[in-house]
């Protein structure tokens, strides 16, 4: 009986003693480790324009401007030294600006991950690995698996070993799929920027990310509508922002600015390798079983978690069905939201009042003005130069940038659209650039040519040192018009009354309705 007593009470201790270790362990910090941060709390994204873009537009496969990123997120940090792997990032990033503010014990090292998880990713990185090949076949539905060994990939084509020898992945004419134990801990799912970290304790921690990515660009594009009165239109603008990247980055802050500091070129793409996968090959079989509009287009597989084992599944068959899918419809509109303009010293900063999803690969577009009842006028323009003879005149729009004349806000560079009403009609009439503008500047929109309205310019050399030129515009529309030409230099004697921009003179006349005005001048040739 004390035999047993003994026993009991044994047990009963090691038990107490188990429970105790137990409960140490659990009470001790973690030591090191891998930190994965994948949810943002919050971020701003402020865009600047490409240096060499001008006034054209936005390059749609990869945006040649840049942005300033500024995250907030929380991390659970272990005691001792751990890798922190911020998943998310722009695909842009530029790691060399990256600055992290918050880690209790500063950042030893930080590394941008730059292979991204893709087919073509994981047959590069099983290369002379094992992987289960499976298939089915089509007429009984049985499904066989086999080991095999990728031997050659991903671009030039699939090649697997199994035990019958050697054969191009796709080949058989059957559906198939390759199946990989785990994913490679150098492919990450989406972009990544991971920093060693050393804290003295396990702790939560609020931390700070700044950062520039190259892969974003943005644009003002205007529409301006005129009406029943030719001295007025309503003007709006949208402003166009591109994210590039294949991060999206939803419930952001979305500020532009609008100038150009000063940045170093740079001459490369920072974007994440992504390997793609090539399986092109007609299969083993007859054409009247696998028709041309029923093969698997090359190109196309595409990665899947499976539910369990944690495999990567490669398929070439859903891709084939999603192909016959309709298109989804498109996004709703845009909501009116207006940005607000702030001066950021010499530059021009444009704030987005609310937040707004900026999607990977996608355009974003918000109000950026709106006025209705800008005063404008209608020219008719022309450059003179040495030569000779007629040519239309060149339909211009001038707005005045003045809070009197309707505006007075600053104007980013973009492309303006114009558009007239006739009858209930609203017709597109041309298409113009514009370059910045300040209030106070002279705004022009020179949206096509006249062929009712022309100059004829003549030239009549009298001497070495003195040329005499005569100028008539004729005027066939049905009411009078104003012609503004950009005359040459050194005119002799210097004309009264006329405005210079530069070295040059800017003439104006009144061409009466199916009428013609003249002008005439001399001017110095320099030797």
């Amino acid at each position: 009986m004390n035999r047993v007593t003994d026993r009991a009470g044994a047990n009963v201790r090691r038990l107490i003693l188990l429970i105790l270790m137990l409960a140490a362990g659990l009470a001790a910090p973690a030591r090191g480790g891998t930190v994965r941060s994948e949810k943002i709390d919050s971020v701003s994204v402020t865009v600047y324009r490409a240096p060499w873009r001008g006034k054209g537009p936005i390059n749609r496969n990869w945006p040649q401007g840049y942005a300033l990123i500024h995250e907030i997120r929380t991390v659970y940090l272990p005691q001792g030294e751990s890798v922190v792997r911020f998943e998310g990032v722009a695909e842009g990033l530029l790691p060399e600006t990256a600055v992290l503010s918050g880690m209790p014990g500063g950042v030893r090292e930080k590394n941008r991950d730059a292979r991204l998880l893709s087919p073509g990713g994981l047959v590069d990185a099983y290369l002379k690995r094992s992987v289960t090949l499976r298939r089915t076949d089509r007429a009984t539905g049985k499904v066989t698996q086999q080991d095999a060994i990728i031997s050659a990939g991903p671009t030039g084509g699939v090649i697997v070993q199994t035990a019958q020898g050697y054969e191009a992945l796709g080949c058989s004419g059957l559906p198939e799929r390759m199946l990989y134990k785990e994913v490679p801990v150098d492919l990450s799912p989406r972009p990544t920027l991971s920093a060693i970290i050393r804290s003295d304790r396990a702790r939560k921690a609020r931390v700070e990310l700044t950062y520039l990515a190259e892969g974003f660009d943005w644009s003002a594009n205007y529409v301006a509508d005129r009406g029943s009165d030719p001295g007025r239109m309503d003007l709006m603008a949208w402003l166009t922002v591109a994210n590039g990247g294949v991060t999206g980055f939803p419930d952001a802050q979305l500020n532009v600015i609008a100038g150009q500091p000063h940045r170093a070129p740079r001459a490369f793409d920072t974007r994440a390798e992504i390997k793609p996968l090539h399986l092109s090959c007609w299969p083993m079989d007859i054409t009247s079983t696998h028709p041309a509009w029923g093969l698997v287009p090359p190109n196309l597989p595409e990665p899947m978690m499976a539910d369990g084992a944690q495999e990567i599944i490669v398929t070439a068959q859903r891709r084939s069905r999603a192909y016959a899918m309709a298109p989804p419809p498109p996004p709703p509109p845009p909501p009116p939201v207006m940005a607000v303009q702030e001066d950021l010293g010499d530059l021009k900063f444009y704030r987005v009042p609310v937040r707004v999803n900026i999607s990977a690969q996608a355009q974003k577009q918000v109000t950026l003005l709106s006025q209705s009842g800008v005063k404008v006028e209608t020219l008719y323009a022309d450059r003179l130069d040495d030569g000779d003879g007629s040519r239309p005149m060149t339909i211009r729009l001038r707005v005045q940038n003045r809070k009197e004349d309707g505006l007075g806000l600053p104007l980013p560079s973009g492309s303006a659209a114009v558009f007239e009403r006739v009858g209930d009609a609203r017709l597109y009439v041309g298409e113009a650039d514009i370059g910045d503008k300040a209030v106070g500047e002279r705004v022009d929109y020179d949206i096509g040519q006249s062929n009712d309205v022309q100059i004829t310019s003549r030239r009549i050399v009298q001497s070495d040192k003195r040329a005499d030129w005569s100028i008539e515009v004729s005027n066939a529309r049905p009411f009078p018009v104003v012609a503004e030409i950009t005359l040459l230099p050194d005119i002799t004697p210097e004309p009264e009354g006329m405005e210079r921009r530069g070295n040059n003179w800017i003439l104006r006349l009144d061409v009466p309705a199916n009428g013609t005005a003249a002008y005439s001048f001399s001017r110095k040739l320099r030797p």
